[in-house]
Order: structure tokens, then C-alpha cells, then sequence
């Protein structure tokens, strides 16, 4: 397998590495970057294209071994690599990678049972990689992200998923109203809101339909109206001394938990 020494922090081969935004990467052929050995095991696992893999010298041995042959191995010593990813705090294991083309609103609503979580407007990118790591978690088919939802392939969102990212099946929805509709009209998928609302059916009297699409909203603004109208109904969990909320990715797991557990 290549393996290349890298010696001077301005060497090209590493440039996707020197602490770049996420903006960047996607913008230079749709880059990303995967950080720390578990994260990095499940890329190789994964059939993600990797461009390259950058280790700290002490760990050559015991990782070069899982890389594929094809993929070249940049070394560094400890220093240096410190200086090219931009912090003190790294397990010697880096990795970059390239995007697939996403996937379809007909791949994830295909299986017969299918769990599909909805995200309109998500812009936290620790909170969607909890939610992506959720949602594979108890088995969703596939995570459907708005126009304005985060990145699920910022560096935040992919380390706080645990990789679980390569493996769950993701739609980038241009039109999301336009897209639930036909999840319910043409795939047979009950789509339901989850709202703060007494009005709402609470989510210990609703039983788990053939297919399902969970719609959360932002924590704050919660669901847009046009979205709870695009749904086919309204859920929630009930709420006691005054809480008015919950973390999205905390009350994804509870109502992901109620609908998959049997």
C-alpha cells in the first residue's frame, strides 16, 4: 500500500486536512472528513470513496493494515500533525473521504416497515449527528433532511453519529411539503408532526402504522405550520412542571423507542 511521508505543513497532499470548514471541503469535490479510529474504521467499512488517510507515525502499524490497498497513507509525526489538523486533542487517526450521490425518497419508503425520520429545518450539527446515530440505532430506513437542515457530513455531525452517517440512507429534500405528501400519497407512509400541542394525540395512544415518517422540528421554532399541514397527523409527548420541550434528538429516541420496541 502507498504510504508517503509528509514533512512540511504545506504539503499539497495534505491540504484537505489543514483545519479547512466543512463549506470548503464540499465545495473542493465534495469532501469531508473523518476523525478518530472508531469513526474512521466505519468509512473503511463503509462504500464511501476514501481519497486519503492521515495517521500519526505511532500508529502506522496497527492501522495501515485495515486500509485498502489503493488508498495512499499520509505519515506525520505528532507534532506536525497537531500543526495541519489545528488541535492538541486527536487519536493519530484522520481520514478523508467523498460523497455518494444521496439517497431517494423510493429507497427509503420501499421496505414494508419503514421507519423514515424527517428533519425540515435542523441547524445544529451535533444535535442531526445524534439523531442520525438514534435513528440508525433503532433501525430507520432513512433520514429526510430540508433545503435548510445542516450538513449531515460537517465533521460535528459525522463524529457525534459515530459513523453511523455512512450507513443510514439520506434524502436532501428540495420541496419537503412537496415530499411528504407523496411519502403518504404515492409510498402509503403515515407521516406524523411532532408538536408541543394538548391538542395533539399523545404518543402513548398511537399505535405503529405499516410505514412511518417521525417529522421533528428545531428545537426552538419547533414544526412550521405548513409542515404540520403537509402531515397526516399530530403527536406529541406529554409534558409535566412546566417543561415546555425537549432536546430533538432526546425525543427522537423516545418516540423512535415507542414505535420500534415491539
Amino acid at each position: 500500500m502507498p504510504i508517503h511521508s509528509i514533512d512540511s505543513f504545506a504539503d499539497p497532499r495534505v491540504a484537505p486536512y489543514r483545519n479547512l470548514k466543512d463549506r470548503d471541503l464540499a465545495r473542493e469535490g465534495d469532501r469531508f472528513i473523518a476523525e478518530s479510529e472508531f469513526v474512521v474504521r466505519r468509512l473503511i467499512d463503509s462504500d464511501f470513496p476514501i481519497e486519503s488517510v492521515l495517521l500519526e507515525d505511532r500508529r502506522v502499524e496497527e492501522i495501515a493494515l485495515i486500509v485498502p490497498p489503493h488508498v495512499p497513507i499520509y505519515v506525520a509525526p505528532k507534532s506536525l500533525m497537531t500543526q495541519i489538523i489545528g488541535y492538541k486533542f486527536h487519536s493519530g487517526i484522520i481520514a478523508c473521504g467523498r460523497r455518494k450521490p444521496p439517497a431517494t425518497l423510493e429507497q427509503i419508503a420501499a421496505p414494508p416497515d419503514a421507519t423514515i425520520v424527517v428533519c425540515p429545518d435542523l441547524n445544529n450539527a451535533e444535535n442531526l449527528g445524534s439523531i442520525i446515530r438514534i435513528a440508525a440505532g433503532f433501525g430507520a430506513s432513512g433520514i429526510v433532511l430540508g433545503p435548510y437542515s445542516v450538513d449531515p457530513f460537517w465533521r460535528l455531525s459525522i463524529r457525534v453519529s459515530m459513523g453511523t452517517v455512512f450507513k443510514m440512507p439520506i434524502v436532501r429534500s428540495t420541496d419537503l411539503v412537496a415530499d411528504l405528501k407523496r411519502l403518504h400519497n404515492e409510498f402509503a407512509v403515515e407521516t406524523m408532526a411532532t408538536v408541543l400541542d394538548e391538542t395533539a394525540t399523545a404518543l402513548e395512544q398511537v399505535p405503529r402504522p405499516p410505514k412511518m415518517a417521525l417529522v421533528f422540528g428545531a428545537e426552538a421554532p419547533g414544526l412550521s405550520r405548513d409542515i404540520i399541514e403537509a402531515c397526516t397527523r399530530r403527536i406529541t409527548i406529554p409534558m409535566k412542571l412546566g417543561t415546555d420541550s425537549l432536546n430533538v434528538s432526546v425525543a427522537a429516541g423516545i418516540f423512535l423507542y415507542h414505535f420500534t420496541r415491539r
